[in-house]
């Protein structure tokens, strides 16, 4: 199995395509089909048509297509987890063909947690060099994963609603008027940033509100402001003290937000593309496997 080989990040709602070789990606694709895109039965014909157009290159599946809606599904590895881990608990579905990653599972007294896919970002940072095998990583998102690493592995990760929580405001709330606009680094996101910093987050958000119906607040600020807060609320949970490093992988303009909120809040920092980072977990994984 060692060469070429395609990784696809089958996420819910989309599909990236990487055809990886000597640890580099030679040709990556994206498209909308995900997992809420797809009937059980459509999971084997989308993978002989990937492999038909790539090749005939053997496959590695991560994400949502491990989960009970995807494929298969392939049980979660509970911390702390390491990448071997992630190989060893990986599934095939067609013997050296096509295969099939876990996610990770973290079980405590107050609070359990999953994620599928985003460990292999995790992963992947660390050890491409990108981030160091003791730290916090971040991956902003529809569900914002944040993870601690201790020697390469994860220790334990929570995950926040952010992204989710900002996208049913903008279009079922009482603020989606005010919210139609894109969400930018600037002043009215750094007042959200301080704004959230209260910790009084539902009261803010109306506030946000009636200082635009009272015109305490230009009424093109609404996103940023919002978007200011959410993520000050989400960062602040995770940031345990001044001048923390924080390794954010994500790309703009996300990614960009999470960074800005992050060193209003006292913290460092450091952008990590994500398409390095899942490439270089998938390509460690499949030499595991290998």
């Amino acid at each position: 199995m060692n060469g070429p080989f395609i990784a696809v990040d089958w996420g819910t709602t989309n599909r990236r395509t990487y055809r990886i070789e000597n640890g580099r990606a030679t040709h990556i694709e994206r498209d909308g089909r995900g997992v809420l895109a797809m009937h059980r039965d459509d999971f084997a014909r989308e993978a002989a048509a990937l492999r038909a157009r790539w090749d005939d290159l053997p496959l590695l599946c991560v994400g949502m297509v491990g989960s009970r809606r995807g494929w298969r599904e392939v049980p979660y590895v509970p911390t702390p987890a390491s990448l071997a881990n992630l190989a060893l608990g990986t599934v095939w579905v067609e013997r050296e063909a096509v295969a099939i990653t876990p996610g990770v599972s973290h079980v405590a007294p107050e609070r359990c947690d999953v994620m599928r896919g985003e460990e292999v970002q995790f992963f992947g940072a660390v050890a491409a060099g990108l981030a160091p095998a003791g730290c916090l990583l971040c991956q902003p998102g529809t569900h914002s994963k944040w993870a601690r690493v201790e020697a390469a592995r994860i220790r334990d990760f929570s995950t926040a609603m952010t992204g989710e929580i900002y996208s049913l405001l903008r279009r079922h709330s009482l603020l989606a008027e005010m919210l139609d606009g894109e969400a930018a680094v600037g002043s009215a996101f750094q007042d959200g940033v301080r704004e959230g910093c209260k910790q009084t987050v539902l009261s803010s958000l109306f506030g946000a509100r009636a200082a635009q119906l009272l015109n305490a607040r230009p009424a093109g600020d609404g996103a940023s402001f919002v978007s200011g807060l959410l993520i000050a609320s989400d960062v602040q949970s995770q940031i345990r003290g001044v001048n923390d490093d924080v390794y954010v992988i994500g790309d703009a303009p996300l990614g960009l937000l999470y960074a800005a909120a992050i060193e209003t809040l006292g913290g460092r920092p450091h952008l990590i593309d994500s398409a390095a980072a899942f490439v270089a977990g998938a390509g460690k994984i499949w030499e595991v496997l290998a």
